[in-house]
């Protein structure tokens, strides 16, 4: 039980360890068997303050193996990410034909789906746009539309950001025109940028729109598209979600890595990595170039 955490060294002082807990216990008048986390609580805490013992002085924090104890259980028990499922530039057109036409929902529905993808964005920097800077308390960022594309600015786990979003070759599927037509026909001119659409989707509310309502949106609309088609439906649900936007950017913009990196807001190349689900892996061989 206790190998995957450490040596035979250590699992020798788990058993020391296990007989003075015991021990503890048995003085405290309480259960060993099963610990509960209070009992446990308590036991850190006389460890901690040398009351676990008399006689003997309080523990270092670093002979209390709490950490080793859960890394042995991670060591066991983990298993690597499940990661969601990357639509691609493909998927996110076929899953625009299956939005419900000529209403301000398909309009809105259109626009969340373009730009998320095209801009690498999360389910919350999405709904946390507003339409220009200091206008709401609770907005994540706003959007500045120019000539030749759109500029987003955002604040993230790391400080401030800008996302670049360029105009696309065809008004179908340019995020920037999109944008643009739901800003439009929704008559917004302050505050959140995507908002609850109510009346049978003909009129628009002034409530920021929740983010799941991306989540949401990304699995019904890969589900009808047949995007993953070999998945059955629950399988498909759960394989899908507003993840699967910025997944899908990273995946298929065929673009240096550090230009993908800057896009999603990445510390690390290797962060970005994680999310690129179809990649040439083995495009540089340090094998061959090594002499092998």
């Amino acid at each position: 039980m206790l190998k995957p955490a450490s040596s035979a060294n250590t699992r020798k002082a788990y058993a020391a360890d296990w007989k003075h807990f015991s021990a503890w216990c048995r003085r405290s008048g309480l259960a060993p068997l099963p610990p509960h986390p209070q009992t446990v609580g308590l036991y850190i805490t006389a460890c901690a303050s040398g009351a676990a013992e008399r006689g003997i002085k309080a523990n270092a924090v670093s002979t209390i193996h709490i950490a080793t104890v859960l890394s042995g259980i991670r060591n066991s028990h983990a298993r690597p990410p499940v990661q969601k499922e990357a639509v691609m530039a493909e998927d996110i057109i076929a899953m625009l034909e299956t939005l419900d036409r000529g209403t301000l929902r398909w309009l809105r529905d259109r626009a969340m789906l373009l730009i998320g993808y095209a801009g690498g964005l999360r389910r919350s920097e999405i709904v946390g746009l507003d339409l220009k800077p200091d206008q709401t308390d609770d907005g994540r960022g706003w959007i500045e539309i120019l000539d030749q594309g759109m500029l987003i600015t955002l604040r993230g786990k790391t400080g401030w950001r800008e996302v670049e979003v360029g105009r696309g070759s065809a008004d179908a599927t340019c995020p920037v025109a999109a944008i643009e037509t739901w800003i439009k026909f929704a008559k917004l001119a302050h505050g959140p940028l995507f908002r609850r659409v109510t009346g049978q989707g003909k009129a628009v509310g002034s409530e920021r729109l929740n983010d799941k309502e991306v989540a949401r949106l990304v699995k019904r609309a890969a589900m009808a598209a047949g995007v993953r088609g070999d998945l059955g439906e629950i399988e498909g649900a759960l394989k899908f979600s507003g993840h699967s936007l910025r997944a899908g950017l990273a995946s298929s913009a065929e673009v240096g890595e550090r230009y993908v990196q800057k896009q999603l807001g990445h510390v690390s190349a290797e962060m970005t990595r994680r999310y690129q689900r179809r990649r040439d892996r083995f495009r540089i061989n340090l094998t061959k170039a090594a002499g092998l």
